[in-house]
């Protein structure tokens, strides 16, 4: 016990190194709830193109406590079914469930602003870490949370029994909140979500704050902090960048098959006023997902070895692709929407603004939509109506 305690002390002292870790109550629940016992049955460590499996009955009890208190994000199930004790060696698979990066949750619970009394709705258990965290300080009576996936809420309700949290553990549909324990003082996702579903604004008290993820990319998605007001909208901005595995409702299915097909016939073909590869980075890619909701950013690679992106809008049936011709880029664009004419006409307004922050973003919920903008330019509005 020793051991652990030191582990815990250990952990605590590098998350506030980095910044992450600020309240007195927040390290004292760090320090005192047990990483190790979410981590059941084990954990997938990235190698590159595999994941290797590491149990704690099958590793050297030190070197699981390494592993379990290091400050990274653990994979604990595969492909939405496969966990570390059913593999007996490297495999390969997509990530479906972890443990996030202790730096990540401590952070995410400190923008929360929590108070004694607060009752708090998470969405996404996951492990059951962040629910224990927030018991620790909040009791177990006071924070309910909301899993998808039947195996995974499973192992997360019994690792909070077993540090002695019987908190509402709910197996179901996190977008549809719990309107049975409402309303929350606070909601805090720990998915991203393509858009916030109005659920979680109807379930929040007026004053209360709903934390969450938003945007449909691997990257350049934000984290939205929402204050709920008497008239049932809720208004706020995008605190920084975030990244998350998205809500399985939500999730986008990849495009996939032949591109070239897909992009045979064209309405459009022009020079790119900019690079397409300015999507890379996280601000342009958020800014992309604003200008043209439900478009996917693909890579690709041609005969030759050159690359191919494309911009596609499976829903809309739209397309961009691009051509590269030394350092400038072509744009063939095909369907009822062109989608780079929107994306790029936002990126040019945006860097002759002086390429503002991410946070810098301004959001607001309402039934009929979400409005995005940002305050210091005026031409920079993007409104996602709800159908």
């Amino acid at each position: 016990m020793t051991d652990l305690a030191s582990e815990r002390r250990r952990m605590a002292t590098v998350l506030v190194n980095e910044g992450a870790l600020k309240s007195p109550w927040l390290r004292a629940a760090v320090e005192t709830v047990s990483r190790e016992r979410f981590l059941h049955p084990g954990v997938f460590l990235d190698e590159g193109r595999t994941w290797r499996p590491v149990t704690a009955a099958d590793t050297d009890p030190a070197e699981w406590l390494k592993i379990a208190y290091s400050v990274d994000t653990l994979t604990t199930q595969l492909d939405g079914h496969l966990t570390a004790d059913q593999a007996g060696e490297p495999v390969v698979g997509v990530p479906t469930s972890s443990s996030t990066d202790p730096a990540t949750v401590v952070g995410m619970i400190e923008t929360l602003d929590l108070a004694r009394g607060h009752r708090v709705l998470e969405i996404g258990t996951g492990t059951g870490y962040s629910a224990a965290l927030m018991c620790h300080y909040l009791g177990e009576d006071n924070v309910t949370t909301v899993e998808v996936d039947a195996q995974v809420a499973a192992r997360a309700d019994a690792a909070l029994e077993a540090v002695g949290f019987s908190t509402w553990a709910v197996t179901g549909d996190g977008l549809l909140g719990h309107p049975y324990r409402a309303p929350y003082d606070r909601v805090i996702a720990t998915c991203a979500v393509r858009r916030i579903p109005y659920a979680w604004i109807r379930q929040t008290r007026p004053g209360g704050v709903v934390l969450s993820t938003v945007g449909s990319w691997p990257w350049g998605t934000g984290l939205a902090k929402l204050t709920v007001g008497d008239d049932g909208t809720a208004e706020g901005s995008i605190v920084g960048r975030s990244s998350f595995m998205q809500a399985r409702a939500q999730a986008v299915t990849p495009v996939a098959g032949d591109l070239s097909a897909r992009t045979a016939y064209a309405d459009s073909e022009r020079p790119a006023l900019m690079s397409p590869t300015v999507l890379e980075e996280w601000m342009p890619a958020f800014l992309a997902q604003l200008a043209a909701p439900g478009a996917q950013f693909v890579r690709a690679m041609d005969g030759d070895g050159s690359p191919l992106l494309y911009l596609f809008d499976p829903e809309k049936e739209s397309f961009a692709e691009f051509l590269a011709d030394g350092e400038s880029w072509t744009v063939r664009q095909g369907g009822p929407v062109a989608l780079w004419d929107d994306v790029e006409r936002s990126l040019v307004t945006w860097q002759d603004a002086g390429a503002p922050g991410i946070d810098s973003v301004r959001l607001r919920v309402t039934p009929a939509s979400h409005r995005y903008w940002i305050d210091q330019v005026p031409s920079l509005r993007w409104e996602h109506r709800i159908t």
